[in-house]
Parts: structure tokens; sequence; C-alpha cells
């Protein structure tokens, strides 16, 4: 399978470590970032995937996600000067979700979940897409003695998901008692990895992060273990649907070049107190006046689904567009993220209109999350 961009040669997707697994269990893939990725699974499908994740535990298979190193004396200090949340919040053994942003206008470059081994050692996992541009960036910067490496392809990284992945990994014999985004080091029949505290979905979750060459190994060790708690593979879209129902932004639709932390709802993410970070000037003065839309829910009052890019209206006039669109398994409705004007301003509970395919479907203003997160 090729990604083929208008203009351009046609480039070949990459693909995981794990391709001939997913084949072998059926998988329906999609290009996804450059790679060629599950989307969902024969005997399964978004719904029951879904599901699996909210009630039991399903794995997913996220090794297109990317993998960066910094590393060298000040490697902890130089990435808390370039991104957005402040690392000296958290210590070695701790994860913090951040923000890479351009420094001239303000906009999201990547969101990225930063690993903290020590202060001379950062492991940042942006998303796939845009690996290299966030690597790019940070060599540009990087003083002397400070290395930043692209690992994309040199890890897969396992996601198990769900209110049972404790006992699964628990039967495995790794770690599962260190707290919300933190990690701990591990081995698994003699193959070290990282058993990280983290996830997309608003479940009890680990992530775990596995040399590429084993990837194959620790799969099939989930996958046996894993049949006594009904483990299910699950594909991209589960992922989708699950992340939507927790209002985690998308890199590319709620979060993006065009769209800033301030606008994004993002601003818990931004150490606003420090003295640098990329975009730290036009993002304070975007705060201070107020973002001309900001990012919100939406939740059907019928039966529609809202799709990216569907424009909102109130009245005659347009007021915003659907980011993320989808069908909540969990609420059995649809439900989006918009970015809505602020002027007019817009209140929890106000009633707008989604125009689908040229039907005004009416949809309630909310407050994200569409559901009640069991991260912890």
């Amino acid at each position: 399978m090729t990604d083929v961009t208008s203009g351009a040669a046609a480039t070949p997707l990459r693909r995981s470590p794990l391709h001939e697994r997913h084949t072998a269990l059926g998988a329906k893939f999609a290009p996804f970032g450059g790679w060629e990725m599950p989307l969902e699974y024969a005997g399964g499908g978004v719904l029951k995937e879904h599901t699996a994740v909210r009630t039991g535990v399903g794995v997913f298979d996220v090794s297109h996600l990317g993998k960066a190193r910094v590393t060298g004396p000040g490697a902890a200090d130089f990435v808390n000067a370039c991104l957005t949340n402040d690392l000296g919040r958290i210590g070695p053994g701790q994860a913090q979700y951040t923000l890479c942003c351009d420094d001239a206008t303000g906009g999201v470059v990547d969101d990225i979940i930063a690993y903290l081994h020590a202060d001379d050692h950062v492991f940042l996992i942006p998303n796939a897409a845009n690996t290299a541009e966030v690597v790019r960036r940070l060599r540009a910067a990087a003083p002397t003695g400070v290395q930043v490496t692209d690992e994309h392809e040199a890890y897969a990284v396992l996601a198990v998901q769900g209110p049972r992945s404790a006992e699964l990994l628990g039967a495995l014999g790794l770690p599962t008692e260190h707290g919300y985004m933190s990690f701990s080091t591990a081995s698994l029949d003699g193959v070290g990895l990282t058993v990280c505290r983290t996830g997309y979905t608003g479940e009890l979750g680990y992530e775990l992060v596995v040399p590429a060459a084993h990837a194959v190994a620790v799969w099939d060790a989930l996958l046996a273990a894993g049949a006594a708690y009904e483990l299910r593979a699950c594909g991209l879209a589960a992922r989708d649907t699950l992340r939507t129902e927790m209002g985690y932004p998308l890199h590319g639709q709620d979060l993006s070049l065009e769209i800033t932390p301030v606008q994004g709802r993002s601003g818990w993410a931004v150490g606003w107190d420090k003295p640098a970070f990329w975009g730290r000037d036009v993002l304070l003065a975007e705060k201070a006046a107020g973002p001309r839309r900001t990012l919100r829910g939406l939740v059907a009052v019928d039966r529609a689904i809202p799709r990216p890019g569907m424009a909102v209206h109130v009245g005659d006039t347009q007021v915003g567009t659907v980011t993320s669109g989808t069908f909540s398994p969990t609420r059995k409705q649809g439900i989006a993220l918009a970015l809505l004007s602020t002027d007019p301003k817009l209140s929890d509970d106000d009633v707008v209109e989604v125009d689908i395919r040229g039907r005004r479907a009416q949809m309630r203003v909310t407050r994200p999350p569409f559901v009640t997160p069991s991260v912890r």
C-alpha cells in the first residue's frame, strides 16, 4: 500500500513489526500518519473493540507513534525551554503531556508525551506524522553537547488498556503498581521493556515500549495470557472513538499549526510561569486578550452523527466547525469536538445546529469528557 500525496510521488507506507500478526488476525488496514496500521479486526469491529476497552481489556499496536531521545548535559532543561509544559513539575520516572508550538504563531506543531529519565535523558513520543519535524526543530535549537536522536522505528509500542489491564500484565510478571503518568523498566521472558502508566482511552491502562526486534514475542505473550481475560485486539478506529469520548485532542484535527493551545483548551499543558518555551510571547498575548474561538463539546439531540469538517450554525450564522465527530458507543449518540466562535459567546447547554450533508441537526454545547474517565 502507498500513501499518495497530491502533487507528489507515491511514498511507501511504513509497517509495524507486528504487521504479519495483524494480517493473521484478519485486520482491515488503513493509512495513518505515513503508516499502514490496523483499523479494526475480523470478528471484532469498532463497537466490540471499544466495549472491550471500557469493560475488560484491549491491546492496540500503536507502533506508528514516534520515538525520539534527547540526551547529554542539561537535556531536560533544554527540552523544558522548548516544549510548553513544565518538566520541573515532575521527577525521574514520570511522564508528562506537553506541546511543541511554533515560536512565531503559537500553533501546535505536535502534542507529545515526555518521559523524564534523568536530568540528562528525556524520551519523547510524538505523533507519527510529526516526528521528523519535532526532531528537526529540537536538533536546530540544541546546544553543544545535547543530542537529539530519531528512534522512530527502533521501538514498538503496545497499549494495553481497560479495567482488567493490570490483571493481565500482573499475570505476566510485569509491574503495574506505579502511579498514573509514570513508568518502570521491566523484563518479559528476557526482553527488556518499559511499562508506562499512560494511554489515550480514558481507562486504566499501560503502554509497553519494546525494542522492535522483540515486538512479536511480547505481542504473542500478551495474547496468550490475555485469553483468560477475554483480551481483544483493537484497531485505530476504536482508539479514535475512545479518545473522542474523553475529549482528548487529535493533532491535525483538534490541535494543529492553525489551532493554538489557548484555542484548543490545552492551556493546562502550558507552564505559563516558565521563563521560556516556544510560542510563549504570542500565547501569553492570546491568553490575555481571549481567543477568537475555543474547542467545545457537542452532543447530538437526535440520532445525527457529526463528522470532521461539518459547519456549526446558530440561525443563519456559521459559528464554528466540527474538528472530531463520531458515534459514541458508550452513550449511544453522536458526539463531537468543535471549534466555536467566542463572539457570540455560547454557554454549556446552548443548542446549535450542525450541517450534516445539507440537513441541520440540533446539538447541545457541553464540556468534555463525554464519559467519566477511569485512568487512575
